[in-house]
């Protein structure tokens, strides 16, 4: 089967590099074009990253000689790419908007990492296990804006640690009132160059612009439904989140507290639906789906980062550390590969999802 062409918007850069990476061998998907600021466009890829190429295996060969377009260049987009990954970067968040949109009016699928169109009502904002459903707004989207292409977007790598133990919960029947919420997050998270070494060395920064909102608002539209041609948030759940910055690569971690509404589940049980959980990634047997999506462990001083965030390709969520709550009725730490299932691989998921769907062609 010959595998579907696509392009990197904001290949440059920490998230479109790890694109670079993860889509070396897949599959389905081969990547023909490269994009990205006026700055590097003209050069060949691997001259446009030779000071910033931050990853631990080299530039795929396929790749080093592309020669990077414009992202704004709309005249020099491939005709043969079938859809693009967005990881653009842009000071203003209204050019960015403006691009994915483009992108889109030229008729080309747009699977986005950007925060810009998330809180856009037609635009799906996806996780793969939890709101597959969502991509059926898509040609109400297309109509609305007249569109031949569309946009998906995956929300901010913060929530996606803990969002599908959670979920999984709620499909079983388990219905949660509030939430508290601390994100230990990693340097990675914040791009390259990133967080000042100064600043993270022997310290916690416990502020992260932007983060406990996302935190607190996107699993709202991810567990909403469909309505009227637009996506309604589920407002039945209330979510307080702390959102820090600590000394590690990559791996979010997150310490939840969790209330229900009425039934509270056992210990027991709820171990067993984290166990026993699949969804329509692991019934498609997508290429970057996890096997197992949640994984559980057992030991006192799991997950860590270090040890844990490459679970299954990077792609699963891993659990620990599950107790009684004082306050609320259960607590836990949750970990995930931020770069990996927060960003670049959950995109990629996102696409295989779309393919399976049948909306990337």
């Amino acid at each position: 089967m010959a595998k579907i062409k696509c392009g990197v918007l904001g290949a440059t850069g920490m998230v479109g590099q790890q694109y670079i990476k993860l889509l070396a061998n897949h599959p389905w998907f081969e990547v023909t074009d490269v994009s990205a600021s006026p700055q590097s466009a003209g050069k060949t890829y691997q001259d446009a990253v030779k000071d910033k190429w931050a990853l631990d295996t080299p530039i795929p060969d396929n790749i080093k000689n592309l020669i990077v377009r414009d992202v704004q260049d709309y005249g020099k987009i491939p005709k043969d790419i079938g859809f693009v990954f967005s990881a653009v970067e842009m000071p203003n968040k209204d050019d960015i908007k403006a691009v994915e949109n483009k992108y889109a009016e030229l008729g080309i699928a747009v699977v986005s990492n950007n925060s810009v169109h998330r809180w856009t009502p037609d635009v799906p904002m996806l996780v793969a296990e939890i709101n597959a459903d969502h991509t059926k707004i898509i040609p109400i989207q297309q109509k609305k804006h007249n569109w031949k292409g569309f946009i998906a977007v995956k929300p901010n790598c913060s929530l996606q640690s803990y969002l599908t133990p959670l979920f999984a919960l709620e499909k079983a029947g388990f219905k949660i009132d509030k939430l508290i919420i601390t994100t230990l997050q990693a340097s990675s998270g914040a791009g390259y160059p990133g967080v000042p070494s100064l600043d993270l060395i022997d310290n916690i920064v416990p502020y992260i612009g932007g983060e406990e909102e996302k935190s607190e608002k996107e699993p709202l539209k991810i567990l909403g439904k469909i309505k009227d041609d637009v996506i309604v948030n589920d407002e039945s759940i209330k979510i307080s989140a702390t959102c820090t910055r600590v000394p590690v690569t990559d791996g979010h971690t997150a310490c939840v507290n969790v209330k229900f509404k009425d039934k509270v589940p056992s210990k027991e049980e709820i171990i067993k639906i984290w166990k026993d959980f699949k969804a329509l990634p692991q019934e498609l047997d997508l290429p970057f789906a996890p096997k197992q999506p949640i994984i559980y462990l057992e030991a006192d001083n799991r997950p860590q980062p270090r040890k844990d965030r490459l679970n299954d390709k990077g792609m699963a969520v891993t659990v620990g550390r599950l107790r009684k709550d004082n306050v609320f009725d259960w607590k836990f730490v949750a970990l995930s590969h931020n770069t990996i299932r927060g960003a670049a691989g959950g995109g990629i998921l996102n696409a295989e999802l779309l393919k399976a769907q049948g909306f990337i062609k």
